[in-house]
């Protein structure tokens, strides 16, 4: 067929979803009511659409977040979970991603924190953001594996380069004095550049009697970037 050298180049340039566009089009008897222009702008689409949707497939497997299924369209805002509408939509804007800030999500075991923390970040790939996702006791895990296996620079540099950092269950146990030092690299490492998202059973007040983040500089640093929302 005339058509097969030309399918094969799409496939070569690896416009595969075009090439399956064009080759429905072939199939449809409709198509021809539409101008060249209209249908070139279909397989454009289609192209489009699948490159898009593999990108989000990449984000969310590198982001590993820690409920793949959470979504912001279908957190509950209600005033009796501490969770107004108004800080729901400006949450799922993502902007604040873009300015640098943090966000610490509190409250009691069950309210849902870590799905809440899950919705956020599924958003942020969805705008094509780069997001990462640690529970705290694995990532201090992590980080003195690296220690010793000489890659601890190359992990503080990758969790450094995330456009969003989640961090999961801050403050659970007492940390080492190792541990919040670990923790103080990520933090300082981020600061200004890079948001951070975190969840944690404390209030950000009580982080100073547990010892959380040890300087009370960088502390008030934190705090004086974050956005609080505790729920219920």
């Amino acid at each position: 067929m005339l058509n097969e050298p030309t399918m094969e180049k799409l496939y070569e340039m690896r416009l595969s979803a075009m090439a399956e566009a064009w080759a429905a089009q072939q199939k449809d008897a409709t198509i021809g009511a539409l101008s060249f222009d209209e249908r070139m702008a279909l397989l454009v689409d289609a192209e489009h659409m699948a490159r898009d949707n593999r990108r989000l497939r990449r984000l969310l497997k590198d982001a590993d977040l820690r409920i793949a299924s959470a979504c912001m369209e279908d957190v509950k805002a209600s005033p009796a979970r501490g969770l107004e509408k108004a800080m729901v939509r400006q949450l799922g804007s993502c902007s604040w991603i873009g300015e640098h800030l943090n966000v610490l999500i509190t409250g009691a075991t069950g309210v849902g924190k870590s799905y809440l923390a899950s919705a956020l970040g599924q958003a942020a790939c969805r705008k094509g953001m780069r997001v990462l996702y640690r529970r705290m006791p694995r990532l201090f895990d992590e980080l003195a594996l690296a220690r010793v296996d000489g890659s601890y620079a190359r992990v503080l540099a990758r969790l450094a380069k995330a456009e969003l950092l989640v961090l999961d269950d801050l403050g659970l146990g007492t940390p080492t004095e190792s541990q919040r030092n670990d923790l103080l690299e990520v933090l300082e490492d981020r600061y200004g550049r890079r948001a951070t998202l975190m969840t944690s059973q404390l209030p950000l007040d009580h982080w100073q009697r547990s010892s959380v983040i040890p300087p009370s500089e960088t502390r008030s640093s934190i705090a004086s970037s974050t956005t609080r929302t505790d729920l219920r």
